[in-house]
């Protein structure tokens, strides 16, 4: 579960980065006020949310189990436990 919310984290702040990155190789200014208006912020937060709802979508769709799966528990056989699993 801390994989999933910290990946999607990380996608929130790649739009960041990269204007980050834009204004480190422009010799912007990164640290300057002046460099990260209030328009440009709401920008990158529009295209990272954006990215976030993307990734989740994209989650939900191509991980887990299939839809007609059964769930068989962890279970002992044997004496020896047998991990769960989807059948």
């Amino acid at each position: 579960m801390i994989r999933t919310v910290l990946t999607e984290i990380g996608i929130f702040l790649i739009p960041f980065a990269v204007y980050a990155l834009f204004l480190a190789a422009t010799r912007s200014g990164l640290f300057a006020r002046s460099s990260w208006p209030v328009a440009i912020v709401a920008r990158l937060a529009l295209a990272a949310i954006v990215l976030v709802i993307a990734g989740l979508i994209g989650l939900a769709h191509f991980s887990g189990a299939p839809p007609d799966s059964t769930y068989v528990p962890a279970h002992i056989e044997n004496g020896k436990l047998v991990p769960g699993a989807e059948k």
